[in-house]
C-alpha cells in the first residue's frame, strides 16, 4: 500500500449562470491555481483523470473540447469517467496505488444552468419503467423525504433548521452561491421546500493527488487518504428502504470510517432530507461538524459537487482545522451511489 494524499485544491466561485463562460473558460483558472499551489508544471503530472456529464452539455465526447483547458502538449496520460469528480478522484487514487503515477490532476465541471437539470436527471432513471414517467429529482427527494417524516426520523422544522445551518455556514466561503438567511419558501413538492432544495449553478474543481514524500514536499501539511470506497443501490426505488443508505454505511466500513471517531463531515446531500439519511447510516453525532463549508445546500454544480466535498474537507485539513475528516459524495436519484473517503493530517497519521 502507499501513501496517497491530497495536496492541492482549488474551485470556481459558484454561480447562477454563466453564459459568457465555456467549459473550457471555466476551467482554466481553477487548473491554474491548482497546480500554482503546488509548483507543478503540466509535464511533472503523471495521470489526468476528470468528471462530467455529456448530458448537461448536450453533446456526445464534451469532455475531450474541456481537455483545451489542460493544453495540449504536453501528451499526458488521461482518462475520463461520466460521473461526479469524485469518483475521478478514486480511479486516480487506483492508478497511483498500482504504481503506474506518483501525482495525479483530478478535476470537474457542471454548467447546468443551460437546461432544465430536474429534467436532465430523469435519464439516469430506469428506462422501462419509471422513466417514461419523467418523475423529477425534486419529486423523488420529495418522496425520500416523507418516507422519513413518516418513519418518526425527522419533520419540516428540523429540515429547514439544517437549511439555515447550512446557509449560516456558507458565508464563511467566498465560492459558495447561497449564503446567509435564506427563506424557508413555499413547497416546490410537499414536503420539500425552496429552502431544502440545492441551488442550480454553474463550478468547477480540481485537486491533485501525489504520493509519500512527494506529497509532503509539495504541501505543508498533506490530506493522507486513510480509505475510499464506494458503493451502489439497486437501481429500482420501488425494493429500497429510502430512509436508510446501506451503501454509505458499506462504503464508510471498507473506508475505515467506523475505527476512530471524525471531527468533520462533508456530506453530499443535495436535499436536506438527505442529510438526515446519511448522518444516520454514518452514525455522526453532535461532536462531528458537518459540511462547515455550507454543503451543496450553498452550492450543487453538478457533476463537481462530490469532488467539492472531498475538497473542502482536505483543505480543512491543510490549514490545521481538521485531524480526521470524512468526506462524502453521490450520484443518482435518493442517494442511489455513494463514495466515502477518511482523511487525515499528519500529525493524526503519525
Amino acid at each position: 500500500m502507499r501513501d496517497v494524499a491530497i495536496v492541492a485544491f482549488a474551485q470556481t466561485a459558484h454561480r447562477r449562470r454563466t453564459d459568457e463562460l465555456s467549459e473550457v473558460d471555466l476551467l482554466m483558472p481553477v487548473l491554474h491555481e491548482v497546480l500554482g499551489a503546488t509548483g507543478l508544471k503540466a509535464n511533472e503530472i503523471g495521470f489526468t483523470c476528470s468528471g462530467s456529464a455529456d448530458y448537461l452539455a448536450g453533446r456526445a465526447f464534451s469532455f475531450t473540447m474541456a481537455l483545451d483547458g489542460v493544453g495540449a502538449h504536453p501528451p499526458i496520460s488521461e482518462s475520463h469517467v461520466e460521473m461526479d469528480g469524485a469518483w475521478a478522484l478514486y480511479e486516480a487514487w487506483v492508478k497511483i496505488m498500482t504504481g503506474e503515477a506518483d501525482t495525479a490532476l483530478v478535476y470537474s465541471y457542471g454548467k447546468s444552468s443551460p437546461g432544465e437539470v430536474r429534467d436532465v436527471l430523469t435519464r439516469q432513471l430506469d428506462p422501462y419503467y419509471l422513466a417514461p414517467l419523467w418523475p423529477d429529482s425534486v419529486a423523488l427527494a420529495a418522496l425520500q423525504a416523507q418516507a422519513l417524516i413518516d418513519a418518526g426520523d425527522t419533520d419540516e422544522a428540523a429540515l429547514a433548521d439544517i437549511a439555515a445551518r447550512s446557509r449560516t455556514d456558507a458565508t464563511a466561503n467566498p465560492h459558495a452561491q447561497l449564503t446567509g438567511d435564506i427563506p424557508v419558501g413555499d413547497h416546490l413538492v410537499h414536503p420539500l421546500r425552496t429552502g431544502d432544495c440545492p441551488p442550480i449553478g454553474d463550478g468547477a474543481a480540481a485537486v491533485i493527488l501525489a504520493v509519500g514524500d512527494t506529497a509532503r514536499a509539495l504541501c505543508a501539511r498533506p490530506a493522507w487518504i486513510r480509505g475510499i470506497d464506494h458503493r451502489i443501490e439497486a437501481h429500482s426505488l420501488g425494493v429500497r428502504d429510502l430512509t436508510d443508505s446501506p451503501s454509505t454505511r458499506l462504503a464508510a466500513q471498507h473506508a475505515g470510517a467506523f475505527e476512530r471517531p471524525v471531527d468533520t463531515a462533508e456530506l453530499h446531500a443535495p436535499f436536506t432530507s438527505q442529510e438526515v439519511v446519511l448522518r444516520k447510516a454514518l452514525g455522526l453525532g453532535d461532536d462531528t461538524r458537518i459540511n462547515p463549508s455550507g454543503g451543496a445546500l450553498a452550492a450543487n454544480p453538478i457533476m463537481a459537487a462530490g469532488l467539492i466535498r472531498l475538497g473542502e474537507a482536505a483543505a480543512r485539513i491543510h490549514r490545521g482545522e481538521s485531524d480526521r475528516a470524512l468526506a462524502h459524495a453521490t450520484s443518482g436519484p435518493c442517494l442511489q451511489q455513494n463514495l466515502v473517503a477518511v482523511l487525515e493530517g499528519e500529525s493524526a497519521h503519525a
